[in-house]
């Protein structure tokens, strides 16, 4: 079993506090994602839980074992940092079979774990090449062979794509889920890419500011967010936020209304919409003025303004767009949330 629990884990610089109390449990062989934006705090969780970083209270388990005091060393996690991490005097082949020889493994069983560390990762022809000599791509995948040579319990990533194009980050984000299933081992990714966070994670972990907003599936953090902040990070282009008034259940924004007596007790909230959502077939009808579209090839991005509320609508390539054009909204598409405390109602 390959589990991690962190227990009420705290980090403080000096006064700050970075991370603030999470509870947080990985399953034996689960792929979670913690996503959040620059500063939430991510990155710090992975090196507290390698060992990298001290903690400033709450406990630390794999396996069920309290690591808050274990060196980095005696952890058996594998570590593939953003920057790869390689040495550049080394070749391919004496870069994965670095860890092992530290360990004093013996030379035939570290030649055998590095083949088969390259045929999986498809390195076989560039064992012998330095790292100025490969790609981005191939850098990376070397990194993860040197971590998969070592069979840990856990590896932990920290955004291991975020220096390679476009391109690139597609085919590495397929090729680490199916390394995932092929070695069956626990993975803890960490990104502030969404795509990367809703395309690989069995479970999403969404940060703010060294607090734990949500932990779902990549379905439920989309279809089902806890909050404005999660709704609003998970999406591209974000949810629409639009300010309403409740007066006798009667929900009113803009120069539009419509009924729903489950809000009735309420006066003023949040309504949430997808861009996606914003059509032309829903029973709530609106004119706006459109103040930019972009054509993305398959679809159109009008954006513009409902209130004092930005917005922006996800429309056909070839829908007409004029300066100002009709849309509509299903009343069963709207999300709801209290405009005080962003939570979900």
């Amino acid at each position: 079993m390959s589990s991690v629990t962190l227990k009420n884990v705290c980090k403080k610089y000096d006064s700050k506090v970075v991370i603030d109390g999470i509870n947080l449990e990985i399953k034996d062989k689960e792929f979670v994602v913690l996503v959040g934006a620059s500063g939430c705090g991510k990155s710090t969780i992975l090196r507290m839980i390698a060992g990298l970083e001290e903690i400033s209270g709450g406990d630390i388990f794999i396996e069920d074992k309290k690591v808050n005091d274990v060196h980095p060393k005696d952890r058996d996690i594998a570590f593939v940092f953003q920057s790869y991490a390689l040495y550049p005097h080394m070749t391919v082949r004496e870069n994965i079979a670095f860890g092992l020889k530290m360990r004093k493994i013996d030379r035939a069983t570290i030649d055998k774990k590095v083949q088969e560390a390259a045929e999986i990762l498809n390195l076989t022809d560039y064992l012998d090449r330095k790292p100025k000599q490969l790609s981005g791509g191939q850098r990376q995948r070397v990194a993860l062979g040197r971590a998969i040579v070592r069979n840990p319990k856990v590896f932990l990533m920290d955004e291991p794509l975020s220096n390679l194009d476009a391109k690139l980050r597609v085919q590495m984000r397929s090729e680490i889920k199916k390394l995932h299933e092929r070695l069956q081992t626990t993975f803890i990714y960490v990104t502030h890419d969404q795509t990367e966070a809703l395309t690989m994670g069995d479970r999403i972990v969404v940060l703010d500011k060294g607090v734990i907003q949500q932990v779902a599936t990549p379905d439920e953090i989309y279809n089902n967010p806890s909050n404005t902040f999660v709704a609003g990070f998970v999406g591209s282009p974000q949810m629409n936020f639009i300010d309403a008034k409740v007066e006798n259940g009667t929900i009113k924004f803009a120069n539009n209304e419509f009924y729903n007596d489950k809000y009735k007790d309420l006066t003023n909230i949040t309504l949430g919409v997808r861009p996606e959502k914003m059509n032309t077939n829903g029973d709530i009808k609106f004119s706006v003025a459109i103040d930019m579209c972009e054509l993305l090839g398959s679809e159109k991005i009008a954006y513009f303004n409902i209130g004092n509320n930005k917005c922006s609508a996800k429309l056909p390539p070839d829908f007409d767009i004029k300066d100002n054009i009709e849309l509509s909204i299903n009343p069963g598409d709207i999300y709801f949330f209290d405009a005080n405390t962003g939570k979900r109602i």
